[in-house]
């Protein structure tokens, strides 16, 4: 058996062409626009590779101010945890971790969360979710529908708790070519969940122009008006939203 790279980059190039065709991304920029429109803030959150959509979402060129990325190394920088706590292997199977985030997020009734998962199972992205629902936010769930069983004591998972669910279509154990002596390689869940990210966000960008609403959008920093553009954007949400690690 010979790995072809190849072969991942043709199983990518028709991700990409077929997942622009799913509904559910009109429905998640819908919450999105919701949300901004209400003058919320999108909260994503991820853990492990998932944080890099989380990072998509909250804080970069072409993205939206309002966003906020919450992480698992919150609990360290503005809590009271000890550092020790962030080697913890099992950190994010830990639904207690979640509240503790919560707690410690600047969260607001109108905002809107998003919590990455591939997998979906793991204790602190259900705990979280179900916090996130019972205290009346809509969340949006970027995941693999193909995921495992759940670790959370409830037996859910976070396709089950989302209003809209965009599937990464990302396979069980996420690597698309199969090696010899088992296994595979080759993951797909961070390019096609960057890709529903930025969907959504470009959509969002969409509905407001059409609502003849100016987009709150960052520019690079790199460009020269940057910096004095976006941080007057982000003083309008000021305590709201962490641009730190």
């Amino acid at each position: 058996m010979t790995i072809n790279p190849r072969d991942f980059a043709d199983h990518i190039a028709h991700l990409v062409r077929t997942i622009p065709d799913d509904p559910e991304i009109t429905r998640a920029a819908d919450l999105f626009t919701k949300a901004l429109t209400a003058g919320g803030v999108i909260q994503a959150f991820g853990s492990g590779h998932s944080e890099a959509i989380a990072m998509e979402i909250a804080g970069r060129a072409g993205g939206l101010v309002p966003t906020n990325r919450l992480a698992l190394r919150d609990i360290v920088l503005y809590g009271d945890a000890p550092r020790s706590e962030l080697d913890r292997y099992d950190l994010e199977r830990d639904p207690a971790v979640a509240r503790a985030l919560l707690d410690l997020a600047p969260v607001q009734p109108h905002d809107l969360f998003v919590i990455i998962s591939n997998s979906g199972v793991n204790g602190v992205v259900v705990e979280l979710a179900t916090l996130v629902k019972e205290r009346g936010h809509d969340l949006i769930a970027i995941t693999s529908r193909s995921g495992g069983a759940s670790r959370h004591p409830s037996g859910r998972k976070l396709a089950d708790l989302a209003d809209v669910v965009l599937d990464n279509h990302a396979p069980y154990g996420d690597a698309v070519l199969p090696l010899p002596g088992g296994g595979a390689t080759g993951a797909v869940s961070t390019i096609t969940s960057a890709l529903l990210a930025q969907l959504v966000v470009t959509q969002t960008v969409r509905n407001l122009l059409e609502a003849g609403e100016v987009p709150p959008v960052y520019l690079s920093a790199n460009v020269p008006e940057g910096d004095a553009h976006n941080l007057r954007l982000e003083a309008l949400y000021a305590g709201r939203i962490r641009r730190g690690a």
